[in-house]
């Protein structure tokens, strides 16, 4: 799951919504460093800080909702069909993209499909975004994750500033930001081929989007 289908049930409670998205910043911000349920949760019972709980409330919640997620049926078929789709374009075998995608994208165009859905939904979560208190997420993810971090309040900012959730509801601009993500993780930029692919997947998530969402509702 990405950041809109973690959080657009908690955009009353912005801590808890901060938390949601924390274990996919750490993994912009610095990979090394993760925020692990077994040690948020023992920091999250033993607190009197409210806002250390709160944010690590949110964090259990991001594991809980990607562990049912990436378990259920429906996600992993998408995967693979769409991991298919990728590999007609890209049909070298020892090549690692289209797998990639086939995970990552289901996510971003759910992402888009709740986006397109409500439309006041994408500014609603920013809005909520921005009563986030990004120095002291950062203080409070440094008691509960395998190391400290001194640039999560940085990129909470930026997150904030660059909005690019909204560029996953175009597949040109999707496209640009797929291609940061594969400079990221060291993998080969993705040709312009695979906006047509992006079109059949958006297709494809949006017909099982609700039995998606659904799955992770408890």
């Amino acid at each position: 799951m990405n950041y809109l289908a973690h959080g657009y049930r908690y955009l009353d409670r912005p801590l808890f919504l901060a938390g949601t998205a924390v274990p996919d910043w750490l993994s912009v911000v610095d990979r090394h460093v993760r925020a692990r349920s077994r040690l948020v949760l023992p920091v999250v019972e033993q607190t009197d800080n409210p806002i250390v709980k709160e944010v690590g409330r949110g964090i259990l919640q991001h594991h809980q909702d990607d562990d049912r997620f990436h378990r259920s049926e429906v996600f992993q078929r998408l995967e693979g069909e769409l991991g298919n789709r990728f590999r007609t374009v890209m049909p070298d075998p020892y090549d690692h993209r289209p797998g990639f995608l086939g995970h990552i994208v289901v996510e971003l165009l759910l992402d888009a499909w709740l986006a397109e859905t409500n439309s006041d939904l994408l500014p609603a979560y920013y809005d909520a975004m921005a009563k986030v208190p990004a120095q002291q997420v950062e203080v409070s993810v440094n008691q509960m994750a395998t190391r400290t971090t001194n640039q999560l309040a940085w990129f909470i900012d930026r997150f904030r500033d660059e909005r690019f959730l909204f560029d996953y509801l175009d597949n040109q601009r999707l496209l640009l930001r797929l291609n940061q993500v594969m400079k990221r993780v060291r993998l080969p930029r993705l040709e312009p081929s695979v906006v047509d692919v992006l079109q059949e997947a958006r297709w494809m998530v949006a017909g099982e989007a609700p039995q998606l969402l659904n799955l992770q509702t408890f």
